[in-house]
């Protein structure tokens, strides 16, 4: 059966046609400019190689992308070393407590990774309540700042992915093959690494791939505590930014730089999906055991402890904003002086918060499910097009998309700027989860449906909007909550393209964090949290589950 169709110039092929134009104008043309800039010397008018000699010949610039990839590498490790046999213990024990801790992993992946530096600093700074303890008593601790302090934020931000992957895939795998291994033997340990290990292996893989793209991709965590420790995206935006020694060109060409390299980097992810991929259905599903004794111990406290240590900056976080404050410094007892000064002095600040990622939402469900349509129901060489350039901003760091629409939008060819500008980054950078879950739905639906409406003489587009819209209804707002979600607490595009109107509560956070301001920063996490735990609750409403699909 042939599932490709002819370009059609009616009402679907119009749509196509303006999506299309869409993509060229708000993607390819900003990444095209930052590749001009890039190869063309801004005094001469000439091509030139030679931004990027610069780059990869100075060791001061290209030490960055080694210690981005050590950043990611070794965050990788980590998190599959610690993700994984939570999601194993989970899966296979009884844990008092779990459908919570669950939440709380889900909680912590979903969070801003910034958040989570800028909630150790006050844990592990040099001020830092934990420091000052251990100090108290005689101990000094390792510094939280640069390398081991980046490590630890992001671990404990990218295992709960890990978690989530292999949780996922480990509920597919068939009670008989445990039952069978233990038979002969092999139990404990070497039932995990014999036996399940090769079962979730291209799980782990993906999972993987995806933890370190978004490890050496990550812009506030090295920016707020990296301090030495110069990573790739801190460097784009240090170049792209800085008045005194900034420069255009070679940003763009580091842009460029990382645009190759996120794009290696995904392909290899698609790659190790599809090459290990195989398909499994648990006709008898894993059973929980209750373990008993010493065994039982060190689970509870091994999943427990891990948990713990990923919450506890955003429940520290949260404990701070309501200390008394006195001018920039924390004073004994307790008030809402952190709020008050917050609703104050930022109420546009929030508004714009709820204001700007929600007209980007409206704009991305729309989008969304007429781009899940095209790709489902109108395969053709055009919306192939569509299916590839959507998933385009998803691969490419949140700077790099910053820096491609200031230079692209910021010209007097073609100016768009604040509001609108914010918005339609958004739009593309988080567009992607929407349109995948809407795919998703949309693949289970029969055609057959559709064509009933219209034989009844219903027209195309009220077909869509009355019949298969709201068959979709779960899966778009699937997609749609983990948009959301991931728009209240963007801030690789925001610090870029922000301007006093239009800043939003992650870049402030991040401009009070560096301003020493801690209390109103604790106050205004504390509001994007709670924004954070009710986006996820409702979604896990929706989806009627207990963890992401991912």
């Amino acid at each position: 059966m042939k599932n490709n169709h002819k370009f059609k110039l009616d009402i679907w092929g119009i749509i196509t046609l303006l999506v299309v134009v869409g993509y060229i104008l708000f993607l390819i043309f900003p990444l095209a400019m930052v590749l001009y800039q890039a190869v063309i010397d801004k005094n001469t008018g000439e091509f030139t190689l030679a931004y990027f000699s610069k780059f990869f010949s100075e060791k001061y610039y290209s030490s960055t992308l080694f210690n981005s990839f050590k950043v990611g590498g070794l965050t990788t490790i980590l998190s599959i070393m610690i993700g994984a046999p939570l999601a194993y213990f989970f899966t296979m024990f009884k844990i008092k407590g779990k459908k919570f801790l669950q939440i709380l992993i889900i909680i912590a992946s979903m969070s801003a990774p910034f958040i989570g530096a800028y909630s150790w600093i006050l844990l592990l700074g040099r001020n830092g309540v934990i420091t000052n303890f251990f100090k108290g008593i005689g101990i000094a601790l390792p510094n939280i700042y640069g390398f081991i302090g980046i490590l630890l934020v992001l671990t404990c931000q990218l295992y709960p992915l890990i978690f989530l992957y292999v949780n996922g895939a480990l509920k597919n795998v068939d009670n008989s093959l445990i039952e069978a291994s233990q038979s002969m033997n092999v139990q404990g340990v070497k039932l995990f690494f014999k036996v399940i290990v090769p079962l979730i292996m291209p799980t782990v893989l993906a999972g993987g791939l995806l933890v370190f793209m978004r490890a050496i991709s990550d812009f506030g965590t090295p920016m707020l505590i990296g301090e030495g420790y110069r990573t790739f995206p801190v460097l784009i935006f240090n170049q792209f930014m800085s008045e005194v020694s900034g420069d255009d060109g070679f940003a763009s060409a580091i842009a460029i730089v990382a645009i190759v390299v996120t794009g290696i980097i995904f392909l290899l992810q698609k790659y190790a999906s599809n090459r290990f991929s195989f398909t499994m259905n648990a006709l008898h599903p894993i059973e929980e055991k209750q373990l008993k004794g010493f065994k039982n111990i060190i689970v509870h406290v091994f999943s427990y402890l891990v948990v713990g240590i990923a919450i506890l900056p955003q429940v520290y976080v949260i404990y701070t904003s309501f200390i008394n404050t006195k001018g920039l410094l924390f004073v004994e007892g307790y008030s809402l002086n952190s709020y008050k000064q917050a609703f104050s002095r930022m109420s546009n600040t929030i508004v714009n918060t709820f204001l700007i990622p929600g007209v980007s939402l409206v704009i991305i469900v729309l989008v969304a499910v007429l781009i899940a349509y095209l790709v489902v129901r109108r395969k053709n060489t055009l919306t192939n097009s569509v299916d590839v350039l959507s998933m385009v901003p998803y691969i490419i760091p949140g700077s790099v998309m910053g820096i491609a629409f200031k230079i692209a939008f910021n010209s007097n060819t073609i100016a768009i700027g604040g509001f609108a500008l914010m918005v339609i980054a958004l739009v593309l950078r988080r567009i992607p989860y929407t349109i995948r879950s809407s795919v998703a739905i949309l693949q289970q639906i029969p055609m057959s449906i559709e064509e009933a409406s219209i034989s009844l003489g219903a027209s195309k587009m009220k077909t869509f909007f009355k019949v298969t819209m709201p068959m979709m209804a779960s899966g778009i707002i699937s997609g749609a909550i983990l948009s959301w979600i991931t728009l209240i607490s963007e801030l690789s595009t925001a610090i870029i393209l922000y301007t006093g109107k239009t800043r939003t509560l992650t870049v402030a956070i991040y401009t009070e964090v560096l301003r020493g301001n801690y209390g109103i920063a604790a106050a205004l996490s504390t509001i994007l949290t709670v924004m954070t735990v009710i986006s996820l609750l409702i979604f896990m409403k929706v989806s009627k589950g207990d963890g992401l699909s991912l």
